[in-house]
């Protein structure tokens, strides 16, 4: 019988945010600044310490239920002496034994796939020191999967940040008086570094912005590489819509690239111009927390918004159905414009603070009745948090503890 000996938390809840792309999609991919910004659409993980000899792990929102037995996965583990500060690269060993594990020796995986071996890579890598503690973890998600919007960085974030304060690699901020609370920046950099490996177990080669923004939240500069967090950023309200339209980003962004390189005089300048709406966008919203927030920042806000979406029309990510959106919500007199590859998938529509709730309501409607998906939510707000059972929403727990 395996004891909580191991086990440095009982039970934690812990939630990360998901992502859109504000500004810079496809013109990032050639050395321009992007930001990326938090949705207040969120994962949630509950992870339990138990006694009963296995690892359980609950994805009711991919239908997927599965059980192991310590001592099964106790022979995955790799003879190797790899300590916490070594593993900053994929264990391509452990990679190897789990995929075989799995069933998946080669080709693209699937959703149930992808999700059980990220969380057995970073459950297996954080305790290969020591005894195996048997745990249960139940995880559910506000947010769409394969819509771009970040929910495997969001599940890999959650993860890491529970496994880590289980193993006691890192503190648990939460105290008894608190209902939610954050870690510190160190504490952070180890969560996102890990999370990261869990993006790599299920992208192959990600950017890194995705894990990023669902460990410090907010607005983040994404440049050549470099992701920069943004000090102070306001909470925007937004519609989110997603088409449903699928699009693969890979031929989006080749048909990008082939634009450039027939027509550089021309394209190269949009790249520009896109760039410059990015620093223009992170000019106002730094303002915006520095001095009184006018009804002219939000002009110019929705000004950048329409420019920036003519401009991906014209490097050929757009689509007739993100037209057709932007013209439902034009009529209600607010702004939208793509986030993400383009071609279909997500978009963005800027909800002003004055704006009606009939008119919120009457948008959303609207656009449902164009065959779309559609949420208010928020954009800008906190990155990974931990929260007491108490400050979970009850939806959210009756998600996570009924299964």
């Amino acid at each position: 019988m395996y004891a909580f000996a191991k086990m440095h938390v009982k039970e934690c809840f812990v939630s990360a945010p998901g992502k859109a792309i504000l500004h810079g999609e496809h013109a990032v991919v050639h050395g321009k600044v992007a930001l990326a910004v938090s949705l207040n659409l969120r994962t949630y993980l509950w992870l339990k310490a138990t006694s009963s000899g296995k690892v359980c792990v609950n994805l009711p929102n991919i239908d997927t239920f599965l059980c192991w037995d310590l001592s099964e996965l106790k022979r995955l583990i790799p003879d190797s002496s790899a300590t916490l500060e070594e593993t900053k690269l994929l264990d391509t060993e452990l990679v190897r034994r789990l995929r075989e594990f799995v069933g998946v020796t080669n080709g693209s995986l699937d959703n149930r796939s992808m999700a059980t071996l990220a969380f057995l890579y970073l459950y297996l890598s954080l305790f290969r020191s020591g005894d195996l503690p048997s745990l249960t973890i139940s995880v559910w998600s506000e947010l769409p999967t394969g819509a771009g919007l970040g929910s495997s960085a969001a599940f890999s974030v959650c993860l890491a940040a529970a496994l880590l304060s289980a193993s006691g690699a890192i503190s648990t901020p939460l105290q008894e008086w608190d209902n939610t609370a954050r870690w510190c920046q160190e504490d952070m950099e180890l969560i996102n570094s890990r999370a990261f490996q869990g993006e790599m177990i299920i992208h192959g080669n990600p950017s890194g912005v995705d894990n990023a923004v669902g460990t410090w939240g907010g607005v983040l500069r994404f440049l050549s590489g470099k992701i920069i967090p943004l000090s102070r950023v306001p909470l925007l309200r937004i519609l989110l819509t997603n088409t449903k339209v699928p699009r693969s980003t890979k031929v989006l962004v080749a048909g990008v690239k082939d634009k450039i390189n027939k027509f550089p005089s021309i394209m190269n300048p949009v790249l520009d111009s896109i760039e410059a709406i990015s620093c223009s966008c992170e000019k106002i919203l730094s303002e915006m927390t520095s001095q009184p927030i006018t009804g002219e920042h939000y002009n110019l806000l929705e000004e950048l918004i329409d420019i920036n979406q003519h401009h991906l029309n014209v490097i050929g990510v757009g689509h007739p159905v993100l037209d057709k959106l932007c013209l439902v919500t034009l009529a209600r007199g607010l702004h939208s414009k793509l986030t993400g590859a383009g071609g279909g998938g997500c978009a963005i529509t800027l909800l002003r603070p004055e704006t009606d709730t009939s008119i919120v309501q009457s948008t959303i409607q609207d656009l449902k009745d164009c065959g779309f998906d559609c949420w208010e939510t928020s954009i800008g707000g906190p990155g990974v948090q931990q929260h007491s059972a108490l400050s979970v929403k009850e939806e959210v727990l009756e998600n996570l503890r009924n299964y």
